[in-house]
């Protein structure tokens, strides 16, 4: 089969890769129908996410057809249209008994490496590094999932896929980062980044009955979608802002918003000079591996007594964190990879009610062939991209 694959830093290609094939009773193997790269992929890519090998096969947003199962499983069977999540969950460990799917304690294969690096082990994530398993991705024609009666969504018929593509991480990802600012129509609710996710932040928020949502983004492109497809009541551009801080405390009567959302993650662009230049240096000699500008601004623009919900992806270490403004103004910092399993089912109830059509993210359709171009387009922002779909 053809498959997208990692081969160096900002560097994939597409090449013919064995079939999977069915290895324990449990698993599924799906035809994929689509996939999509997702900012995530961008930190595999630039070479920030330690443990990749080349030929390791990525993507983790995908959806198809199931071709074969293995003979313990029940739910699903094939012909079945599914979407698979994310992580990848046994659903029996005592995390996926609480609901905490991405915790899984049993699909991490390469576990004590993950527990060096963040004291615990993760769940197993597809095409995303051996340091969660090692799994191969969707960005390809075919795909092995793993305890395919934990984690597949069967979808039926009068759905479009890009209207249900993205339950396999965007959407609940977004969903669970507005779920965790506690959303209210009294309150302000602040989203750094109008990126795929952070799109998701903002729809989910007013979902969830939030009327006053603030967007922070430099791209004047993705602003303007902020504010006409996901709900947006306001919005700010870095570039065209002294102090982006100030400028959240003055639209909130100096008090701040009551809770801040973290839609970016490891690798912000834009920040104060002086800071930005530090943790780009330092990044670039791997003496650091985040860019925390938006978790900063988050933490110091929250009013005292606040939440700040973080969604976007962080790997390592980051330096200078507020960790003062942090305690003394009582914030309550909420986090994680999303727990996709969790929220599939009643997202996809909102998609079939007509709340909300997921597909408005989407600004380029790709074959899988064009991959590695769909990478620098999504990369460097080209032709005003917010969301790349591959069809294999």
């Amino acid at each position: 089969m053809r498959a997208n694959v990692w081969s160096g830093r900002n560097k994939v290609q597409v090449e013919n890769v064995p079939d999977p094939k069915i290895i324990n009773r449990d698993d599924a193997i799906v035809k994929i129908s689509s996939t999509a790269i997702c900012g995530s992929d961008l930190h595999l890519y630039d070479g920030y996410i330690p443990t990749m090998e080349r030929g390791d096969i990525l993507g983790h947003e995908f959806m198809g057809e199931v071709v074969e199962t293995g003979p313990d499983v029940a739910r699903l069977k094939a012909g079945d249209r599914v979407v698979v999540p994310f992580p990848i969950a046994c659903g029996r460990c005592e995390q996926c008994q609480k609901g905490l799917y991405s915790l899984c304690e049993n699909t991490n294969p390469n576990g004590g490496m993950a527990e060096k690096m963040f004291g615990h082990p993760t769940a197993g994530i597809f095409g995303y590094s051996h340091l969660t398993g090692g799994y191969a991705g969707g960005q390809a024609e075919y795909a092995r999932v793993p305890f395919a009666d934990v984690g597949p969504i069967k979808i039926e018929e009068g759905l479009r896929d890009e209207q249900v593509l993205f339950l396999s991480d965007i959407f609940p990802t977004g969903f669970m980062g507005a779920e965790m600012a506690e959303p209210s129509p009294e309150k302000v609710i602040a989203v750094f980044g109008a990126g795929p996710v952070g799109q998701f932040a903002i729809a989910s928020a007013r979902l969830l009955g939030a009327e006053h949502v603030i967007v922070i983004d430099k791209e004047r492109y993705r602003l303007r979608m902020a504010l006409e497809e996901a709900g947006a009541t306001a919005a700010i551009n870095f570039d065209e802002t002294p102090d982006v801080v100030e400028e959240l405390k003055e639209l909130t009567g100096g008090r701040g918003p009551d809770s801040v959302i973290d839609a970016v993650g490891m690798e912000a662009t834009h920040g104060r000079v002086a800071l930005h230049a530090y943790d780009r240096i330092k990044q670039a000699t791997r003496m650091e591996t985040e860019r925390p500008h938006a978790l900063r601004d988050a933490v110091m623009a929250c009013r005292p007594g606040g939440i700040v919900s973080v969604i976007g992806v962080y790997g390592g270490m980051m330096d200078k964190f507020p960790a003062g403004a942090f305690m003394n103004k009582g914030l309550t910092m909420r986090t994680g990879q999303c727990h996709v399993q969790r929220y599939m089912r009643p997202l996809l109830d909102h998609v079939v009610k007509g709340d909300i059509d997921p597909s408005f993210v989407v600004t380029h359709r790709l074959g899988l062939a064009d991959a590695p171009e769909g990478y620098e387009t999504f990369k460097h922002k080209r032709d005003e991209c917010v969301k790349v779909v591959l069809k294999p």
